[in-house]
């Protein structure tokens, strides 16, 4: 695997940011329902089917939110999966709520809180919240959520207010989940985000400006971005503040000289039309108050080649160990190269293959992340030679720069007694209202 070279940053690749920018980004019941048999049928009568989606991204703002001009399309396909009888579960493997695709200047909760910031997404999203809601309460089909890095930090209890019944699949601490269905222990899906360096949970940076706060780097990317997105500024109002590396040769000072690489690559191309000492950050959110600017955020240094520090995420760099063990990664990464490979989707395709199929501590044999928006299907072997699959569930967000497919799922069927009997994985995409198979695995385990 590649790691950064410290003393040439510019090794880091521009797609990575481009990436990792992306991916940090009425109901009516007389309607006829169709649906496509082989995607949701197992050719018996027995409902053991899981089909498992990820990166809806709804937002409360139709304006910028990502997932706008598919959401009808989504509310169709929940209903053809409601109507199918042979589907025994409906996984949802994070960002369904988004709390991070907000432009920076904009109040995230307009002045209230997340509890009336979630019932605005679901009044902005009715069709599309009314369908799952009509899957959780015939029973049939169990609806499950496991969080995601843009729903971070929204609590049980408010998903609860607007998804009354659903199944949440979550860690013990806020932000993580993971999750096998029921009579399934070989099948794992998580997000994703709990592997990256931008995007997984933080409790440990910011405690003395946003006590209890768990939101990392990759939040504040997103809410910059989005700006962006929205200004599309025809030339940048700004331009970082110069930083060089630390003379001394520190190998902490090493780190937080592409830490602010990455962040300055990533201001240069996502400009935005505002001063960096602007304080156009509206946050209110998981701890933080009031508003704050660029040079927050960004690592900075009053002498070349003398010492560089920050202001938010003091000693991020020096705390990666800690935070990976608060958050559960069973093999620890380096930070040099969760830095480094913090945007590419080949990382996390990695870390299924490394958590999982070459952990001697794991029986995992088919792992399903989100995150990515990348949608595959991967097969590899575990420490004991035994055929693996990872597989990406894709996204749902109106325009996918990361791959040439928006609108994907997963669907496992689960093998039965019979020796002869596989576990199939299969990648679907509903692109023009068409279901469509983009890849398809199986195992016996």
């Amino acid at each position: 695997m590649k790691l950064i070279n410290v003393k040439n940053p510019t090794s880091i690749p521009i797609l990575s940011l481009v990436v990792l920018c992306i991916t940090l980004f009425s109901s009516c019941k007389s309607d006829p329902v169709e649906y496509t048999i082989g995607a949701f049928s197992n050719d018996g009568n027995e409902r053991n089917m899981i089909v498992v989606m990820s990166d809806l991204h709804l937002g409360a703002d139709l304006t910028y939110a990502e997932c706008s001009k598919n959401l009808g399309a989504l509310e169709k396909l929940l209903k053809q999966i409601k109507a199918a009888s042979n589907v025994k579960e409906l996984v949802i493997a994070g960002d369904m709520l988004d709390e991070w695709f907000v432009p920076a200047n904009v109040d995230t909760y307009q002045g209230k809180d997340q509890a009336d910031f979630v019932k605005r997404i679901a009044a902005t999203n009715k069709g599309v919240i009314d369908a799952l809601n009509s899957i959780i309460q015939e029973k049939k089909i169990r609806v499950t959520y496991v969080p995601g890095n843009h729903d971070l930090t929204v609590t049980a209890a408010n998903v609860e207010s607007i998804l009354p019944g659903i199944n949440q699949a979550r860690d013990a601490e806020l932000g993580l989940g993971t999750y096998s269905p029921a009579d399934a222990p070989k099948i794992v899906i998580e997000h994703g985000h709990r592997y990256n360096f931008f995007c997984a949970p933080d409790p440990i940076s910011n405690q003395d400006i946003a006590p209890g706060t768990i939101q990392p780097p990759g939040y504040f990317y997103t809410r910059i971005a989005v700006l962006h997105v929205v200004q599309e500024p025809a030339t940048p109002a700004d331009t970082p503040p110069m930083v060089t590396q630390n003379t001394s040769g520190d190998a902490s000072q090493k780190l937080l000289y592409v830490y602010w690489y990455v962040w300055s690559k990533a201001l240069a191309t996502y400009p935005i039309a505002n001063k960096f000492d602007e304080k156009i950050i509206v946050t209110n959110v998981n701890g933080f108050k009031g508003n704050y600017a660029v040079n927050d955020i960004l690592p900075y240094q009053t002498t070349p080649g003398g010492v560089i520090d920050v202001k938010f995420y003091k000693g991020i760099q020096d705390s990666w160990t800690e935070r990976q063990t608060r958050n559960h990664v069973a093999i620890p990464i380096p930070i040099s190269q969760a830095i480094a490979n913090s945007g590419k989707a080949s990382e996390s395709e990695f870390q299924a293959t490394n958590q999982y199929f070459l952990n001697p501590n794991s029986d995992k044999r088919i792992v399903i992340f989100g995150h990515t928006h990348d949608p595959k299907i991967i097969a590899s072997t575990n420490n004991n030679g035994q055929k693996c699959i990872y597989a990406n569930s894709g996204t749902w967000i109106d325009h996918n720069g990361v791959a040439p497919t928006t609108m994907s799922f997963v669907v496992i069927t689960p093998q039965d007694a019979m020796a002869s009997s596989q576990t199939y994985v299969k990648l679907y995409n509903f692109e023009n209202e068409v279901i469509t198979t983009m890849a398809q695995d199986s195992i016996r385990y």
